[in-house]
């Protein structure tokens, strides 16, 4: 690893996303880019290898929460505590277009489809809508949740979202779609309403597109459990019905720390962060392993997919007529990093030799000083860098940029 150093980013970061493609070069001419939003009202660009600022936006009306990226259409989507939405051109910074919300927003998601690339927008009021992107232009509204603040999920597909509030006796929701681009007079949306009830987290499995974990408390409201299902559609004489079907279910442990963090690994895997304790069980409730690296209450858990794979260019070989090649950066590409409050970054791959993948820890990564700083709060990760967010003691955020250096022919934990 290669460490870039940090980078002043002028109020508290929010949030953060890349917005580089998936190609990666390692030829000298690699350029991981991510944006950010903070509390200064600004939306910024920063490229990591370099460790500069490309642009910055004008101060906003009103304080930056959250923003989606659209790493494709090089577009960036951003949303004030007021509820107005803006498109920024990602190379240059510039406003394309604004959609004012009636409150604040609770929940962005962007679905980069192929062929319909939207944003789906949830209001503080439990309402649901559907943009087009860049334009931002109204395609369907629909209350999921009246006045509860609605968290939002869209499958790595974009065929399915999942909507959910916190800590509510309403079972969350999926729905399809594609009813929601296309929108039937008189028609509701095509849906269906989960059976459990106090659903607290939720993941998409990356490589079961329609698969769909759910974290929840079980039928005595005693225990925790996370629950399997399997989304489709189906024709009926109305048109298309939502079919949804439950293929595993499991408690977990007693002991075990509410978990506050959920990602999904493969078809299989789920991830959990309970304190400062990363477990992983399959969907059927095996326990696979347990991470207590960290000393302090881990932040932010950031799983990198090895799919799509990224194609990567690679600096030739030290020999006289060798051309560049093509190869990729690490045997494979998946992994899973955790950020800490105890100011570290830990790197996780994947060992696949056995039934189940399990991860095995591979870097250490720190961040400054305890005197200046109160831990990382965010981490995220492309296939050529990692950058997290370290929260200052005077209440601002600094940018910490990592970048993987490659040895040809090297294991995939070497630095």
């Amino acid at each position: 690893m290669r460490f870039q150093g940090p980078k002043n980013c002028g109020g508290d970061i929010d949030e953060l996303a890349y917005i580089s493609t998936n190609e990666c070069r390692f030829d000298g001419q690699e350029k991981s880019v991510v944006c950010t939003v903070s509390s200064d009202s600004t939306v910024r660009a920063w490229d990591v290898q370099e460790g500069t600022e490309i642009w910055s936006s004008p101060l906003q009306p009103a304080a930056l929460v959250n923003l989606a990226a659209y790493p494709r259409l090089q577009l960036v989507v951003t949303v004030d505590k007021q509820g107005l939405i803006k498109t920024w051109k990602a190379e240059n910074g510039r406003e394309w277009a604004s959609f004012s919300l009636p409150t604040s927003s609770s929940a962005l998601q962007a679905c980069d489809h192929p062929e319909t690339p939207f944003l789906l927008v949830a209001s503080a009021e439990g309402v649901m809508y559907t943009l087009t992107v860049p334009q931002l232009q109204l395609l369907s509204w629909t209350s999921v949740f009246p006045s509860s603040p609605t968290s939002l999920l869209c499958s790595p597909d974009g065929q399915w979202v999942f909507a959910s509030t916190q800590d509510s006796d309403l079972g969350p929701k999926v729905f399809y779609t594609q009813s929601l681009l296309c929108v039937l007079e008189d028609e509701p949306p095509v849906s269906s309403t989960l059976p459990v009830l106090l659903t607290s987290r939720a993941c998409w499995a990356p490589d079961k597109t329609a698969r769909l974990m759910v974290m929840h408390r079980n039928s005595d409201n005693m225990r925790l459990a996370i629950t399997t299902y399997e989304l489709g559609t189906k024709q009926s004489q109305k048109g298309v019905d939502a079919v949804v079907q439950q293929i595993a279910s499991f408690l977990l442990p007693d002991n075990m720390m509410p978990p506050h963090l959920m990602k999904g690994h493969g078809s299989q895997v789920v991830l959990l962060v309970s304190g400062l304790e990363l477990v992983l069980f399959t969907i059927q409730g095996l326990q696979l392993a347990a991470f207590q690296d960290h000393q302090k209450p881990i932040t932010s858990m950031w799983v990198v997919s090895a799919r799509p794979p990224c194609t990567c260019i690679v600096a030739p070989l030290p020999e006289p007529a060798a051309p560049p090649h093509w190869a990729s950066h690490f045997k494979d590409q998946s992994r899973v990093l955790t950020a800490s409050f105890d100011l570290s970054l830990r790197v996780y791959v994947w060992n696949k030799e056995n039934k189940f993948p399990v991860l095995k820890s591979c870097y250490h990564l720190l961040g400054g000083s305890h005197r200046w700083a109160s831990g990382f709060t965010h981490v995220e990760s492309d296939s050529m860098s990692i950058v997290g967010v370290e929260a200052r003691s005077i209440g601002t955020s600094i940018l910490r940029s990592y970048c993987f250096n490659v040895q040809h022919g090297s294991d995939d934990c070497v630095d």
